[in-house]
């Protein structure tokens, strides 16, 4: 118990940005206040800045020299979210791991109650949206077509209308650093982990400030990566589709044998012909697609690049740092 009060648990906050300038101070004052309301635990908050274009990295690394409980892990350029809450959990050191975005619509004083879970001996707390403010509903819609769509699809079932915002306990975390898979979702990864997991009701508040950093067309390649990370079903589902076409193919034969031999008419016209080469031709071109998808995913493991690369780590020190999966390390 004494060396328990000494070391008091560790909770590591990560924190991705990209082009957060307009709302990173508030975000910073946020969980800094959120860290002043633990009892009897520590915090550190990580910030992973994924190759900002404006002054995110300068506020950032301000606010990591006043206070030490915050650190700064700088991209050498643009790798995706995805990537940056993977280099923020490499390097955290906590034994409960935070994931928030840093927009705010995520309440920190929600973590509160994670970490109550987690105390009671669940290894993660998963944040379940159960409403979401100023949102569109052409984005609604198809969120909630994505992630239905999705468990349908998965081998593994994946909580429904929820997003990265969770607490992870050590061991979790730890096994995502085992999985050094390129195309990320994180979401369906701790699923796949498996231990205890619970669900934590919260209502999404609408963007503090600036924009989206998900507009449609990375929205598409996200729910794309999902679908293709945790399913070959899209494979199978070719199958199928070639061997419905198959068979409509052969009952046409059949058709037009029979009308043939049997009476008087036959089979005529270049419409039909033109209407089946191009049906079959588009099945063709879908099914090659899936699997150029499946096969490009593979290229992209089999080079072994690195899922990232560094060009600063603010207030680490030396130490902490021999999990990162990065080839430059800088210190600052």
């Amino acid at each position: 118990m004494e060396n328990e009060a000494e070391n008091p648990p560790l909770i590591s906050v990560i924190v991705p940005c990209y082009n957060e300038e307009e709302v990173i101070g508030d975000t910073v004052a946020s969980l800094k206040r959120f860290c002043s309301e633990l009892v009897d635990l520590d915090a550190e908050l990580i910030f992973v800045d994924d190759g900002s274009r404006d002054r995110t990295v300068e506020i950032l690394r301000r606010f990591a020299t006043e206070d030490s409980r915050i650190k700064l892990i700088r991209f050498a350029r643009n790798f995706g979210h995805q990537i940056a809450v993977t280099a923020g959990i490499d390097a955290a050191g906590g034994d409960a791991i935070v994931l928030i975005d840093a927009d705010l619509q995520d309440p920190p004083e929600v973590v509160h109650e994670m970490i109550a879970r987690w105390r009671e001996g669940y290894d993660v707390a998963y944040g379940k949206r159960t409403e979401r403010t100023g949102e569109s509903a052409f984005k609604l819609a198809t969120a909630r077509f994505f992630y239905r769509l999705l468990n349908r699809l998965s081998d593994v079932p994946i909580p429904l209308d929820t997003g990265d915002f969770r607490l992870m306990s050590r061991n979790v975390a730890d096994a995502l650093r085992a999985m050094p898979e390129r195309d990320r979702f994180l979401r369906g990864m701790v699923s796949w982990v498996g231990f205890k997991q619970i669900a934590v009701p919260y209502k999404r508040a609408q963007r503090y400030a600036g924009e989206s950093k998900y507009p449609l067309r990375k929205m598409l390649g996200f729910a794309l990566d999902g679908i293709m990370s945790f399913s070959t079903k899209p494979l199978q589902m070719s199958v199928a589709l070639g061997m419905l076409c198959a068979a409509i193919a052969l009952a046409g034969i059949i058709y037009a044998l029979a009308v043939r031999l049997f009476t008087r008419n036959w089979v005529e016209g270049w419409t039909t012909v033109v209407l089946a080469v191009l049906f079959i031709g588009g099945v063709q071109l879908i099914c090659v697609g899936i699997l150029g998808e499946y096969v490009g995913r593979i290229y992209s493991e089999v080079k072994s690049r690195p899922l990232y690369v560094v060009d600063e780590y603010h207030g680490f020190g030396r130490t902490g740092l021999e999990g990162s999966r990065s080839p430059v390390v800088k210190i600052r």
